[in-house]
């Protein structure tokens, strides 16, 4: 039987390993994306010395509405927990952006841009460069990067079978990377020792990652926790429900100050707190979806709280896909799973070219 799962585990990884690789490494890269882009662009994302207090909404408004251009208007503000992280300000059409302005002198700080090889990185990554076909084909990029990662998953648990130890003192020369065999016995190890130390959270990567590559698999990874996949392509944002407020009357940006005001009393541990038209949302501390956010929507003529929608009292169906991104990327807890997952997904990279290596020595340079 192991020589049957030691076969299975070549066949599977031999064709598509390459693949396999690309997609370790290249999420390993985009793990530290936000933090590599607002320490590249910390002139945007941070203020450059703090202030006694910060500008109220209504002084905000009153410093970008002369330089608005014609028709455009501000869509919403956003504030960080951070007190050195500069307010967000979405603008509307005709020249929709968000720009970042210093919230203690109101300067506007500019417009934070993706760096470019972290777009190439993420493409990569995804469809290994294609893009979807406009006559609506098969997506080939987005379904080789998919059928990898399913037969990763197959790799990794037929190669758990192989080295299963059957003695405990087997267990212990199993579990260490040799340092002083030479080269063909450090590979070895770090290809059979590296993949069970990283095998849990690999495996964790390659489940959650698959919900974005095959709609069947999303389907039944949701109804495993008990819920159904969102409706429609499903795993597009939800649109922001709107209010209709009796009356005409106009957007008032004064009664923002007064919403942020009991908001942020309301959740003093918030990361962030977004103020828009007749709308904010909260981003609680504490929990594994890293994009949730509490939802309320107010009186544009009064500042009157409507209605609220908290993340908690939310349905499995609609927190299921933020909690599995942030499982995915390893950001639910911070800087050490972060660290953790990034060396799993590099050695995930390194294990397929560890097994080509080992194979090529086996097969043609075997000593006679």
């Amino acid at each position: 039987m192991r020589r049957l799962f030691k076969q299975l585990h070549i066949w599977l990884s031999m064709p598509l390993g390459i693949v396999m690789s690309i997609t370790c490494l290249t999420g390993a890269m985009l793990i530290f994306e936000d933090e590599i882009t607002r320490s590249a662009q910390s002139d945007i994302y941070y203020v450059a010395e703090l202030g006694q207090r910060p500008l109220s909404i209504d002084e905000i408004v009153s410093k970008l509405e002369p330089s608005l251009a014609e028709g455009q208007s501000i869509e919403s503000i956003t504030t960080f927990e951070d007190p050195e992280r500069s307010y967000e300000v979405v603008l509307s059409a005709p020249d929709s952006k968000s720009i970042y302005i210093d919230q203690y002198s109101g300067e506007v700080l500019g417009t934070p841009k993706r760096i470019e090889a972290f777009r190439t990185i993420f493409r990569l990554h995804r469809w290994l460069m294609d893009s979807r076909p406009s006559d609506g084909g098969v997506f080939w990029g987005k379904m080789i990067v998919g059928i990898s990662t399913l037969m990763m998953v197959l790799v990794i648990l037929t190669g758990v079978v192989i080295w299963w130890p059957k003695s405990m003192k087997m267990w212990l020369t199993r579990s260490k990377v040799s340092l002083r065999q030479g080269w063909h016995r450090f590979w070895y190890d770090l290809h059979v020792v590296g993949g069970i130390y990283a095998t849990l959270l690999i495996l964790v990567m390659a489940l959650t990652g698959l919900t974005w590559s095959f709609e069947w698999y999303r389907n039944g990874f949701y109804r495993v926790f008990g819920c159904d996949a969102p409706a429609g392509k499903g795993m597009q944002r939800a649109k922001a429900k709107t209010v209709d407020v009796e009356g005409d009357a106009p957007v008032e940006y004064q009664y923002w100050q007064s919403v942020y005001d009991r908001l942020s009393k309301e959740n003093p541990d918030a990361h962030k707190i977004t103020i828009s038209h007749g709308r904010a949302t909260v981003s609680p501390s504490g929990v594994i979806n890293k994009r949730a956010s509490d939802s309320y929507t107010f009186d544009t003529a009064t500042g009157e709280i409507l209605t609220s929608e908290l993340y908690r009292d939310r349905d499995n169906s609609r927190k299921m896909r933020g909690v599995i991104y942030s499982i995915h990327v390893g950001n639910f807890g911070g800087m050490l799973t972060k660290v953790l997952w990034f060396f799993a997904a590099l050695l995930g990279a390194v294990l397929p070219l560890t097994g080509y290596y080992l194979w090529i020595k086996r097969k043609f340079f075997r000593k006679k």
